[in-house]
């Protein structure tokens, strides 16, 4: 699963990565948990334009009868998109790319739980597969969710969970967000873990997993956690 991650960059510098227009500005965080806002890409049907749009962590379906059930929906595994009834009609018509600079992790080490960072030894974003959706809500607003697609972790990420983030190289965004045309099976298969030598990984503070902390230290590397060789790379920005 993927529970927390990160996005400091700024929009504008993210959404020429992205190749997007910026729809919303959002202020940079270290800490972004499920029921919170976040940027998406997306992209505008009639136009063909992607845009950058806030949109909150946690899917409700546009059939859902009320919008208790979000955050239990924060992911959606990659195994049972085209089966599952919360996924997919979105698989289908929904797609959207969700930019991190990283995410987070736990790792049981003897009794307790050591919480790791993870993002791209490039330093880049990464772009994560995920599903988008629109609820109206009581009063005729409408409320816009995402969930992250996750997938097998690669054999690196494996020694911290066995689930990792769906990160796309930007030679699949336009065939994930339909501007090109794709089968089901096709967009399955483009949801793999990326390669272990792409993904840096270091332990950092277990404060982590408090919602109200929320600053660049978190991705300090933790001085007192003693990791295996594999899981303790410099970060990379």
């Amino acid at each position: 699963m993927c529970g927390r991650y990160f996005l400091f960059r700024p929009p504008s510098e993210l959404a020429q990565y992205a190749e997007s227009a910026l729809a919303s500005n959002h202020p940079p965080s270290w800490n972004i948990a499920p029921t919170q806002e976040s940027l998406v890409v997306r992209r505008h049907p009639q136009s063909g334009e992607r845009h950058l749009d806030a949109l909150r962590w946690g899917l409700v379906p546009h059939w859902a009868k009320d919008a208790t059930g979000a955050a239990r929906l924060m992911n959606a595994r990659a195994d049972g998109l085209a089966e599952k009834p919360s996924f997919r009609e979105a698989f289908v018509k929904r797609r959207c790319l969700v930019p991190m600079d990283g995410f987070y992790e736990w790792r049981k080490d003897g009794d307790r739980k050591q919480a790791y960072a993870a993002a791209l030894t490039s330093g880049e974003p990464m772009l994560v597969a995920g599903l988008w959706e629109g609820w109206k809500q009581p009063d005729g607003s409408w409320l816009r969710t995402y969930t992250v697609i996750t997938t097998e972790s690669n054999p690196k990420q494996a020694l911290v969970h066995p689930r990792m983030p769906a990160i796309l190289p930007p030679m699949l965004w336009d065939a994930w967000l339909g501007a090109e045309e794709a089968t089901p099976d096709e967009l399955l298969a483009m949801l793999e873990p990326c390669l272990a030598e792409e993904l840096a990984i270091w332990p950092v503070d277990n404060r982590v997993g408090k919602f109200a902390e929320n600053d660049a230290g978190l991705l300090q590397r933790d001085p007192l956690a003693v990791p295996p060789p594999e899981l303790d790379d410099p970060p990379p920005f």
